[in-house]
């Protein structure tokens, strides 16, 4: 069982990039999946999730408007699309999984099943 986050790079402010969440050893559809970022000596924060039950999503402030999250039950994969992008988006991008909460949460401790990151940095 196995979630690999990937799409991350390179990107100057306003450009755009989608992340991918990929799983392997278990379908996607039936779990909730939180995205989270990490910048460099700060903590790991949520940004996003999408419910396993309805689809539901949820997303904070500072990304609101310009994130997106969506789940491609054909391709077993959960994108993140991040348009308009700040120096401030700069960190380490992780997805993580859950089967046990058909409601998602940004709060890390929802989660059982996390990704390796990938670095997404904007920079002009």
């Amino acid at each position: 069982v196995q979630l690999q986050a990937s799409g991350g790079g390179l990107v100057q402010p306003g450009g755009s990039l989608r992340l991918s969440c990929a799983a392997s050893g278990f379908t996607l559809d039936s779990y909730s999946i939180g995205w989270f970022r990490q910048a460099s000596g700060s903590e790991r924060e949520g940004i996003t999730c999408i419910s396993s039950s309805n689809d539901k999503t949820y997303y904070v402030d500072s990304v609101m408007g310009r994130f997106t999250v969506s789940r491609d039950s054909t391709k077993n994969t959960i994108y993140l699309q991040m348009n308009n992008l700040k120096l401030e988006d700069t960190a380490v991008y992780y997805c993580a999984a859950t089967a046990k909460r058909p409601l998602c949460t940004i709060f890390s401790w929802g989660y059982d099943t996390w990704g390796q990151g990938t670095q997404v940095t904007v920079s002009s």
